[in-house]
């Protein structure tokens, strides 16, 4: 779905990914059968674009976070690119990897998909505390959505260096001024963020679903 600039720049990156979400129509597993769901690839990767202009505005603190966002969206793009028709639906992509034997090798495509679920999981809990309270320690509220979707997926060097990055967190007021978007109030953005999170949190599940299925959800980083 093409966005002239100018339409763009009018609303926040939320309400950007608000406008994705209905792509991915209704995400079902199909009798039960994650093998059988489609999960669109460009309109995935467009709302991963999204949140990571979300993470830039967290600053240094999420650099790493940002980095890893970028890459695997790269890996999954390049991939789709070659053949917009043939990787339209991730779980085809994650099912060729299966087959060959690749979808736990550290560059598969498999993995991208995985770590990029789990930032959107970290995205979402944040926004949802943040709606909650835009006043509220910043550093406690990223910490806090950290052990919740990335921590236990972390081994020691990442979570260690996410503890350091946690001392450069922007104050949560001027987070919140950074994530408005033109002439747009706190309330609009408030509703946005909780409009977001309800849109999010089925296709999330339902992604999760389709992870585990292909036994996916227990790798780690270091």
């Amino acid at each position: 779905m093409k966005r002239k600039r100018s339409e763009m720049e009018k609303g926040s990156e939320i309400k950007s990914a608000i406008e994705e979400v209905p792509m991915f129509g209704k995400l079902k597993l199909g009798d039960d059968d994650p093998g059988s769901a489609h999960v669109p690839t460009k309109s995935f990767l467009h709302l991963c674009k999204v949140i990571l202009n979300v993470l830039d505005k967290i600053g240094p603190t999420m650099v790493v976070l940002r980095q890893d966002v970028h890459q695997n969206i790269e890996r999954l793009e390049m991939l789709w690119e070659s053949d917009p028709s043939k990787y339209s639906n991730l779980v085809e992509i994650l099912k060729k990897e299966k087959t060959e034997g690749n979808a736990k090798k550290g560059t598969s495509c498999s993995r991208a998909f995985l770590w990029l679920t789990r930032s959107l999981d970290f995205s979402v809990a944040l926004l949802q505390k943040l709606a909650k309270d835009p006043e509220q320690n910043m550093e406690k509220a990223v910490e806090e959505s950290y052990e919740t979707a990335l921590k236990p997926c972390h081994g020691w060097i990442s979570s260690a260096a996410f503890k350091i990055a946690l001392k450069l967190l922007p104050d949560g007021k001027d987070f919140i001024v950074l994530l408005k978007g033109k002439d747009e109030s706190y309330d609009t953005l408030k509703g946005d963020m909780e409009s977001l999170v309800t849109l999010l949190a089925p296709i999330l599940e339902v992604i999760h679903s389709i992870l585990r299925f292909y036994n996916l959800d227990k790798l780690k980083s270091i």
